[in-house]
C-alpha cells in the first residue's frame, strides 16, 4: 500500500478532474503526461468517472491513477474494478476506510479536525487528505494540526491554485497537493488540451523550483 501512496505523491501535485465524457479521458491524461504530470484523480462527481478511469488504466498503465470523491463502498468497488490504484474521499467515512483496507487499497480520507485525524490514526493511516484546505484555515490550520500530530502527512485539496500551492508544499507535513486549476472543466469540454499541457508544465516548474 505504501508503494502506491508514494507513486501518487511522488510528483507532489495531483490533478483533480471531473469528466463529463469518457472520450475526454485519454486526451486529458496524455496532456497531463506531456506537461510532466503522469498522475490523476478522477472524481466520482459524474457518471463518466468509472469509464474514464478504465480508459486511462488500460491505455496508460504508467499513469498513477486514483478515484476521488468516493462516498460509498460500492463506488470503491467500481473504482478498483476500473483500475484505480488509490481511493480519495472528501470526508472520513469509517465504512469506506475499512472497506479499502480490507481490499488492500490505499485510501486518503478527508480530514480537517483533530477528531478526524485521530479517527484516521485509529485505522493505522499515516497520510490523509486535508479538505477543504483553504476554507478550513489553510496553511495556518495545517501548522496548528501538525503540532500534536507530527506523525501525520497531509494532501491539501480545495482552493489550491498556482498562487498558494508553494505555501503548502513548503510545509514538511505536506506530501502533495491536489488541485484543479490545471484541468479546468471548460478547457476539457472545449478540447483545449494544449492549454492543459501548458499550465501543467508551469505547475510542475513551480514544484521543481522548490526542490532546486
Amino acid at each position: 500500500m505504501q508503494a502506491e501512496m508514494e507513486a501518487m505523491t511522488r510528483h507532489r501535485l495531483i490533478p483533480v478532474i471531473a469528466l463529463d465524457r469518457e472520450e475526454d479521458a485519454l486526451p486529458l491524461a496524455r496532456a497531463l503526461e506531456a506537461g510532466g504530470l503522469p498522475c490523476a484523480e478522477v472524481t466520482f462527481r459524474t457518471p463518466a468517472a468509472a469509464g474514464a478511469i478504465r480508459a486511462i488504466a488500460n491505455a496508460m498503465p504508467q499513469v498513477a491513477l486514483c478515484a476521488g470523491t468516493v462516498l460509498t463502498t460500492d463506488q470503491v468497488d467500481r473504482a478498483v474494478d476500473a483500475g484505480a490504484k488509490m481511493i480519495v474521499a472528501p470526508g472520513f467515512n469509517p465504512r469506506v476506510v475499512e472497506h479499502c483496507l480490507r481490499l488492500g487499497v490505499p485510501v486518503l480520507p478527508g480530514c480537517c479536525t483533530p477528531s478526524d485525524i485521530e479517527a484516521a490514526l485509529s485505522f493505522g493511516l499515516d497520510t490523509v487528505k486535508f479538505f477543504p484546505a483553504q476554507a478550513a484555515g489553510g496553511v495556518a490550520m495545517l501548522k496548528a494540526l501538525t503540532a500534536p500530530y507530527r506523525m501525520m502527512r497531509f494532501v491539501p485539496t480545495g482552493g489550491i491554485n498556482a498562487d498558494n500551492v508553494t505555501d503548502y508544499l513548503r510545509l514538511p507535513c505536506v506530501a502533495a497537493c491536489g488541485g484543479s486549476w490545471m484541468v479546468k472543466s471548460d478547457w476539457i469540454r472545449a478540447g483545449a488540451f494544449d492549454e492543459i499541457t501548458r499550465v501543467t508544465a508551469q505547475a510542475v516548474a513551480l514544484v521543481n523550483g522548490l526542490q532546486a
